[in-house]
């Protein structure tokens, strides 16, 4: 049947979107069986932990109201571990208190004293580390530290052993086979880690290591440029990631001070470390090694010790891949794909089987037909973005008309989008409305040079990059001229903002808490993003007037098109005091706006009710300034 674009019937609600936004984060296996933890949206997103008993059988481990979140770096990221015994430990979300709840027991117990955050748990060996984040003192502290899971530090914070500390961050503590070393990850405060970290090996003897400031043994700092993930192969031998070839590629770091190369691809076995639980390779029992590479979209390597290529596993899912956890031959991933929702599932690495644990729920190809890899011609190089076409077997468009499309931005920016289906993209391209996902320049996911692009130029590069992937549309015969809007969140919402100061292509804007005056956000933002503009922008105050003049907020006067802002109220990461700025400057002028403030929303939606307004509104708006009767 024949109608406007964007007016389709569809059978995906807004109702449904909220329903099935469910995130998995982290999995693991232990004698019970599987365990993973999941967001629930409809308790205002909260983090639960559930278990697959051998039988299959599905038990909630983590009940109401409890939710295991962590906010070390704002961003958190492993939030919880498991014992062998099957208790739980995890990070309580409202206290930031280490808890354990074990098998049988009324409620959890605190391990952890009242005031310090944690996060990155990693239980190995019976012994628990964690990264830790002290943000009581001037200046905050951050260690790497062991946590005693008797119960004797959660009235008495000195009973946490402070393994390394000082000035900068920290994360992915690895344990030697034979407990006498801690491998880590540490990098300045002034420095983002994917622009330079190291691999630190600790010694956990006694001693005194003056660059942390706590008793400790030797320290070893392995080779490695943007080092990512130690892991034990041997008492004297560390795996990592690095970035040196102008990929993040695995290298061997003997602690004598030989190192050994994995063969090159083409790809990243690595990534923007924002959060704390992401695992990118796994050495297996055999010391074969799993590797996600990553070239655009993800897929599944198996290597021997040494890296050579012993398969490439086909797999339906490709995107934001995690390792989580082995078991002899079979590794649980979560992850979620073109073809299949976001999920976990359990692979064998000798036969290849694959067993769905949780989601992946395979997509119809009538209404999900994938996303369409494109590139696009742009002023600094090819630009990289991912198409969704409009899909409805029970619709088309009316003849002679193009489609409207929604040109979407990620934020980071150092991330980027690998053409995974996800519910909102479906709930606009089953209605009609493309999407283009554009990897700007200084995404991830195509190596070093490509990410450097933005290197000084963030309001430059990204914006020319998703100008020229809009034209590209209109170009391609793909998009409507006049109907092209540009989406995008948090870094994201900068490059919205700062392409409609720019005007010319983008007919409407959707800003979802957005970056709008720079020196403000330098004021307000958190610790971990704190000298994140030095390297984007450029040093502060040497760099005022670029600040001012990268803005924008300073030209808001040239934003002439319609714009939907949605923001949440307790963002610490982009304070609404952002939103509030672009708000009331466009509102001085009469321009066409929306302003969406959601109470108890931080940075990024978790909750069914907010991710229900917010999806009907978008569509509402686009269907007002673009002439379509929407559905929401």
């Amino acid at each position: 049947m024949a109608s406007a674009y964007g007016s389709w019937p569809s059978p995906f609600s807004a109702a449904s979107l909220a329903i099935s936004g469910s995130r998995i984060d982290g999995a693991r296996y232990s004698a019970e069986g599987i365990w993973w933890s999941e967001s629930v949206p409809a308790e205002r997103g909260r983090m639960t932990v559930r278990r697959q008993d051998p039988d299959g059988s599905v038990h909630e481990v983590l009940p109401t109201p409890w939710s295991a979140r962590s906010r070390v770096h704002e961003y958190g990221g492993g939030a919880w571990t498991v014992t062998d015994d099957g208790a739980l430990l995890f990070v309580d979300g409202d206290s930031q208190r280490v808890h354990r709840l074990a098998p049988g027991a009324d409620g959890p117990e605190p391990l952890t004293a009242e005031g310090p955050r944690y996060g990155g748990l990693r239980r190995q060996q019976g012994r628990l580390f964690a990264v830790r984040e002290d943000l009581r003192g001037d200046p905050h502290e951050r260690a790497i530290v062991e946590i005693p899971t008797d119960g004797s530090a959660a009235d008495d914070d000195s009973a946490v052993d402070l393994l390394a500390r000082g000035p900068g961050f920290f994360a992915h503590p690895s344990l030697s086979p034979d407990g006498s070393a801690l491998a880590f990850v540490r990098w300045d405060e002034r420095r983002m880690p994917w622009e330079a970290s190291q691999a630190v090996v600790l010694g956990l003897g006694s001693g005194t290591d003056s660059d942390s400031d706590s008793d400790t043994g030797s320290v070893t700092t392995l080779p490695g440029r943007a080092a990512l993930q130690p892991e034990w192969v041997s008492d004297g031998e560390v795996l990592l990631a690095s970035d040196d070839t102008g990929r993040w590629n695995l290298v061997r770091a003997a602690l004598d001070g030989t190192t050994t190369v994995f063969p090159a691809a083409p790809a990243d076995t690595g990534g923007g470390l924002w959060v704390l639980g992401q695992r990118w390779f796994r050495v297996l029992d055999d010391g074969r090694i799993l590797a996600v590479r990553t070239d655009g979209s993800d897929s599944l390597a198996l290597l021997d010790r040494d890296g050579a290529e012993i398969r490439v596993f086909e797999v339906p899912f490709d995107a934001d891949l995690s390792i989580e956890d082995s078991r002899g031959s079979r590794v649980l991933v979560t992850g979620q794909g073109r073809p299949v929702s976001p999920g976990l599932w359990e692979l064998d690495t000798d036969t290849g089987a694959l067993r769905t644990i949780r989601g992946g729920a395979p997509a119809d190809p009538a209404w999900v037909p994938g996303a369409r890899p494109v590139t696009f011609e742009g002023p600094h190089g090819p630009v990289h973005a991912f198409d969704h076409a409009p899909a409805n077997p029970e619709a088309s468009g009316e003849p002679g008309t193009l489609a409207p499309y929604v040109v979407q931005v990620h934020g980071g920016p150092t991330a980027h989008a690998a053409g995974a289906q996800t519910g909102w993209i479906t709930y606009f391209t089953s209605r009609g409305i493309g999407v283009l996902e554009v990897n700007y320049g200084g995404s991830t996911g195509y190596g070093r040079a490509y990410r450097s692009r933005l290197d000084g130029q963030w309001g430059v590069v990204d914006v020319d990059d998703v100008l020229a992937a809009a034209r590209g549309l209109v170009e391609n015969g793909i998009a409507d001229p006049r109907r092209i809007a540009i989406r995008g969140g948090s870094a994201g919402g900068w490059t919205v903002l700062s392409s409609l100061v720019r005007g010319g292509v983008f007919a409407a804007g959707i800003d979802r808490y957005g970056v709008a005056d720079l020196r403000l956000l330098a004021e307000e933002t958190h610790d971990f993003e704190r000298f994140y503009l030095d390297g984007l922008v450029g040093p502060l105050p040497e760099a005022d007037a670029v600040y001012v003049e990268r803005s924008p907020l300073t030209h808001a006067a040239r934003i002439d098109v319609p714009v939907l802002i949605l923001q949440g109220e307790d963002d610490t990461v982009v304070p609404p005091s952002q939103s509030a700025a672009i708000r009331d400057a466009l509102a001085a002028r009469g321009v066409d706006h929306e302003y969406l403030l959601f109470p108890g929303e931080g940075h990024g939606f978790r909750q069914a009710q907010t991710i229900e307004a917010a999806a009907e509104a978008e569509v509402r708006f686009l269907g007002r300034v673009f002439g379509f009767a929407s559905r929401p």
